[in-house]
């Protein structure tokens, strides 16, 4: 069997690495877009806040995932993925939000232990936390939360990809499609058959799709995210900290947080790093963590978030032409869905039965057609 993949961010990645470790032969095929989402996410793992139930069953699937997949690319000789359960703080001022929060998460937590220990924390508790906090503000602690660099695991699970075989080759692809089958791409001036592809294009997926006439559709979402150094301070085990609203902190080694995100639904594949994205997101993580003020902006990145009409992941095999997988849609979510994603793409791909209902996900949902 040979599949290719058309995609190396988080979700063709794993794809590959899965599939390659099955023994299958596998070649992925990257264009290598400046802005691909896996580089400029943040890398929360915390799925336990999400309210939509469907967007919430994937979420929860590939958190639970990553423990699994951590110990798989151990076993490769890839340890340097900077994934470590660090905990959240869901922080607010607002007592009788906190305590919505804390009942809701003790309800997901019968089902699902892996939420981990949740406990209301005072002021002066969070703060020992993660020491920039403003004073005054409370959290709910969720020990089940983690964080991860999404560049570390991407280049890990190519790089375990590559041990068990798989070609990554960089060029610009086409699909072929006969007689209701897919056959190959086109890529550098080569044709390269295969029994399935999977698309996990993220948000450049629909110039590849259109050719085919396929009614599947995301657009690009710009994510401005800021890099701060914070000056002698040991960050490794601060958690995430997560407001009550679009924004968030991550925290990560070498005394580095990452203040997140603006959310430009509309941008398009507009490059630039913009004065008032830039304010908004400095705005929001220093209005939640004053300390932070002292810090050293020392990168800022720009990423194109892959968005579904309907803001749910596109998952599945296409009905009308056999062999094609699509994986794609994560959104904001796609360091956190993305390893389980890809996973299932692969058993998809090779016709294998997959672990949970992704009806929801239909890539030709009526939701999701192109108006």
């Amino acid at each position: 069997m040979k599949v290719i993949v058309m995609g190396s961010g988080i979700v063709g990645a794993s794809a590959a690495y899965h599939l390659a470790k099955k023994g299958v032969e596998i070649v992925v095929v990257d264009r290598c877009h400046e802005g691909q989402a896996t580089a400029a996410g943040a890398g929360i793992v915390c799925p336990w806040l999400e309210e939509e139930p469907d967007r919430y069953a994937l979420y929860k699937a590939g958190a639970c995932y990553y423990p699994t997949l951590v110990s798989m690319l151990e076993e490769d000789g890839e340890n340097n993925l900077s994934y470590a359960m660090v905990g959240a703080l869901a922080v607010s001022n607002d007592k009788d939000e906190l305590s919505k929060i804390e009942r809701e998460l003790e309800k997901r937590k019968v089902d699902c232990p892996e939420v981990g220990e949740v406990r209301r924390l005072s002021p002066e508790e969070a703060q020992a936390l993660f020491p920039p906090l403003r004073s005054d503000l409370e959290a709910v602690y969720i020990g089940g939360a983690a964080r991860v660099d999404g560049i570390l695991l991407r280049d890990a699970l190519k790089r375990g990809a590559e041990k068990h075989g798989a070609e990554f080759l960089s060029g610009e692809a086409s699909l072929t499609v006969k007689e209701g089958k897919v056959t190959g791409v086109h890529v550098n001036d080569q044709f390269i058959t295969a029994d399935a592809v999977i698309v996990a294009a993220g948000a450049w997926m629909s110039r590849l799709l259109e050719p085919l006439g396929l009614d599947v559709y995301v657009e690009p979402q710009r994510g401005q995210i800021v890099h701060l150094r914070i000056p002698e301070q040991d960050t490794s085990e601060w958690p995430v900290i997560i407001p009550q609203s679009s924004h968030y902190l991550v925290s990560f080694d070498e005394s580095r947080v990452v203040a997140g995100a603006t959310r430009e639904t509309g941008s398009g594949f507009d490059y630039r790093v913009t004065a008032g994205g830039v304010k908004e997101v400095l705005d929001e993580a220093l209005s939640v963590a004053p300390g932070l003020s002292d810090g050293t902006v020392d990168e800022i990145r720009v990423g194109f978030r892959p968005f579904g009409k309907d803001g749910l992941p596109l998952l599945g095999e296409i009905s009308s032409v056999s062999g094609l997988v699509i994986a794609n849609g994560l959104g904001s979510s796609g360091l956190t869905m993305g390893p389980y994603v890809g996973m299932t793409a692969g058993s998809l791909a090779l016709g294998d039965d997959v672990k949970m209902d992704i009806s929801a996900y239909d890539p030709l949902r009526e939701s999701c057609h192109v108006k």
